[in-house]
């Protein structure tokens, strides 16, 4: 089963062969699982003729994508024939307000894809509202991408956010449910932690104490290293908590504001994929280490 999802931030179309659930991203708009695919229009419309809503109503939504060249566009009126005339075919009833189901509808590299559409109800953009917030956290929406990348499947996986702060990750991924549990020195720092996985209505362990006291094996840890005034560590400090995510892990990902590759790996890490998240004049890495 092939996927198309639309992506928010750029309106790119990604095709794929995983199902992903597109409310686990920050960044997927809509997902179209497809059902049916053809050169031309006139093949979608035949074949969307065998489906039989019986009593579900339904919903066709042609898939804007605004990166494409001019002359691959179509045009509003023509989107809204095209959806009308596959709803034509379909054996049901047509609901335009509230329906059941909806069907997505998209023309990329000259081929047109139909199939369920899903979209993305955006709930990590509620959690941006957080009764306890440092201005140096991670932003809600680049948690959720880590939480994403540490723990892309969370059936059976255990993770462990050591130097947690806020919550901020946290949050994210108790929302995805993932297993996961909180660390940090600052007790300060975990109380606002509780307090903003239970604002939310989640339930999350959360302690007090250095990583070098974590004696459970976890199958991924995600670190957002310590910096600023209010969270100093130094890189003896820095080291430490690596050495002790690579005792207690399989896997790790680290945001860092430093470049620290000849650290990660003398820590027993190796980097296997990277990106900046940049934020104005402010950027962090964001490393994948097994």
């Amino acid at each position: 089963m092939r996927s198309f999802f639309g992506e928010q931030a750029e309106n790119n179309i990604l095709k794929s062969t995983t199902e992903i659930d597109p409310s686990r991203s920050p960044f997927i708009k809509e997902r179209i699982e497809v059902i049916y695919e053809g050169d031309s229009l006139p093949e979608i419309v035949e074949q969307a003729g065998q489906i039989d809503m019986e009593e579900s109503t339904f919903k066709v939504i042609f898939v804007k994508i605004n990166d494409l060249e001019a002359s691959e566009k179509i045009e509003y009126d023509k989107r809204r024939l095209i959806e009308r005339e596959i709803g034509w075919e379909i054996k049901g009833e047509a609901d335009v307000r509230h329906p059941d189901h909806l069907f997505g509808i998209v023309t990329l590299g000259g081929r047109w894809y139909f199939g369920n559409l899903q979209k993305n109800e955006a709930l990590w953009l509620h959690h941006m509202k957080k009764p306890q917030t440092f201005s140096t956290a991670l932003s809600t929406r680049v948690a959720r991408a880590v939480a994403n990348i540490a723990v892309p499947e969370p059936d059976g996986v255990k993770a462990i956010d050591p130097c947690c702060g806020i919550g901020t990750v946290l949050v994210e991924a108790l929302s995805m449910g993932i297993d996961i549990v909180g660390r940090d020195i600052n007790p300060l720092v975990t109380s606002g932690s509780r307090e903003n996985i239970a604002f939310f209505g989640y339930e999350g362990d959360v302690r007090v104490g250095p990583i070098s006291d974590v004696t459970e094996q976890y199958d991924v840890a995600i670190i957002d290293l310590p910096y600023n005034l209010y969270t100093h560590a130094t890189p003896e400090e820095q080291f430490a908590i690596l050495k002790h995510a690579r005792r207690i892990a399989k896997k790790a990902v680290i945001i860092t504001i430093e470049t620290i590759d000849e650290m990660i790996m003398e820590a027993g890490f190796k980097i296997q994929d990277r990106c900046i998240a940049s934020k104005g004049v402010f950027s962090r890495q964001i490393l994948v280490c097994e």
